[in-house]
């Protein structure tokens, strides 16, 4: 997942002093830092792709039934269901995601992952949490820990979900279609975090409404006629072809959709030919398409379908070869909506726990979230998702400074301070679910 480049005053600090109401927590979560950190390390360093998360999944689910939990294991593959409950009240659901990235990891730190797998395509590959699920777990456990520690100051039940196949965007679907909401406690309120690359450490940002973007994974398969490369003028030329449609694609966007409406087509991978002197038959495109509403959605699948009929037939290929354009369902994922509502007053839930100066509001992302999913399988749930800042401080500011690049998310060189990024989350989740549970006065 991408995040904005946030624009943050360089006079900002990180208050190392929390407000008076928010000392407990503080307290509890820095006795358990140190284990905390402990697991981390463990988790970086041993990361399971999407689909896989077996030993990571085993490992949140032993920590749940430490604490006590009726947990299950196995929902939607490896998903983790950790169920508490504690009175009447609301039903609280926290969600981590836990699936790793296949990105060879290049940080230098003396825990990074080693571990290596050949993929379902056949492609052997480094594995690497690079877009930081190793520290939403942690904070998961870290959230729990407190919850339990605390559990005399709210009434509910608390729902904790370790969720697989987030970097397919097929996790959240595959658990609903395993009765999350049937077999167990369907939550009336839903959160979870992201850690951000955009913005300093402990930063915490909060976005009402749309936050993240629908995704669509397309594939065009562009069919020519191939021939020889000193003797063009006997085929449609697939690469040429290809090319077009790459180009016209580019249009749909500045030219179709509202300029006040965000949309993206992204050609990620252009396939086509095994040698300098043939024209191949076929051609392969990839592309990832976002957008956050369902009209501008449908706008840019169907616009995708006509720039390709409609290039093939400028191109001279015939009826039978016309382009075919496949949109992948199951890697898709719709809009993620932060109940604006909800999420204002979790925001000011932050506020009282870390103070004005670390918390803000933030443009919605261009990134893809399948946390999205919950709230469109049930809309009547309330649901937040929030960033927290994971660049170090002093790295940051420098490159305010100096416009020195830093790594985003999904790069083999992000590293978090994971300290920050779990301190922060583990303290900003029990405190947004204690508020939500608060016994009625």
């Amino acid at each position: 997942m991408r995040f904005f480049a946030a624009s943050i005053a360089s006079a900002i600090t990180i208050a190392a002093s929390a407000p008076a109401n928010a000392q407990t927590l503080r307290e509890q979560i820095s006795r358990e830092m140190p284990s905390l950190i402990e697991l981390y390390r463990e988790m970086h360093a041993n990361p399971e792709l999407s689909g896989m998360e077996v030993q990571s999944a085993a490992r949140m689910a032993r920590e749940a039934r430490a604490l006590g939990f009726d947990v299950t294991e196995g929902v939607g593959g490896h998903g983790v269901v950790a169920v508490l409950r504690n009175g009447p009240g609301p039903v609280v659901m926290v969600r981590a995601d836990m699936d790793a990235l296949p990105v060879t990891e290049q940080t230098g730190l003396p825990y990074a992952s080693q571990v290596r797998v050949r993929t379902a395509e056949g492609v052997d590959t480094g594995v690497m949490h690079a877009c930081g699920h190793d520290t939403h777990m942690t904070a998961w456990i870290g959230a729990a820990r407190l919850l339990i520690a605390n559990r005399s100051r709210w009434s509910g039940t608390l729902v904790m979900i370790g969720q697989p196949s987030e970097e397919t965007v097929t996790g959240a679907d595959a658990m609903m279609a395993d009765g999350l909401f049937t077999r167990f406690p369907k939550p009336t309120h839903a959160i979870a975090f992201h850690d951000a690359a955009g913005f300093p450490e402990g930063m915490v940002g909060y976005t009402p409404g749309f936050a993240l973007a629908n995704v669509d994974t397309v594939d065009v398969t562009v069919r020519g006629v191939g021939g020889h490369g000193a003797y063009p003028q006997a085929t449609r030329d697939t690469v040429l072809l290809g090319a077009r449609i790459v180009d016209s694609l580019q249009a749909l966007v500045s030219r179709n959709v509202d300029p006040q409406d965000a949309a993206v087509v992204t050609v990620g991978s252009f396939q086509a030919g095994t040698k300098h002197n043939i024209i191949p038959d076929e051609g392969h495109l990839q592309l990832t398409v976002r957008s956050y509403r369902d009209e501008t959605r449908r706008l840019l699948l169907d616009g995708i379908r006509r720039v390709a009929r409609g290039e093939a037939i400028a191109h001279g290929v015939p009826e039978d070869r016309m382009p075919i354009v496949e949109v992948d369902e199951e890697q898709a994922a719709d809009a993620t909506w932060n109940t604006p509502d909800f999420t204002l007053a979790m925001a000011a839930v932050a506020r009282r726990q870390f103070g004005d100066s670390r918390v803000m509001e933030v443009p919605p992302s261009m990134g893809a979230e399948d946390f999205g999913n919950f709230w469109r399988a049930d809309n009547s749930i309330r649901t937040m998702i929030f960033w927290v800042g994971g660049t170090p401080l002093a790295e940051w500011q420098a490159a305010q400074a100096n416009g020195t690049p830093l790594p985003s998310l999904h790069s083999p060189f992000w590293a978090p301070d994971a300290e920050a990024v779990i301190g922060t989350a583990s303290e900003a989740l029990a405190a947004m679910a204690m508020d939500i549970m608060k016994p009625a006065a």
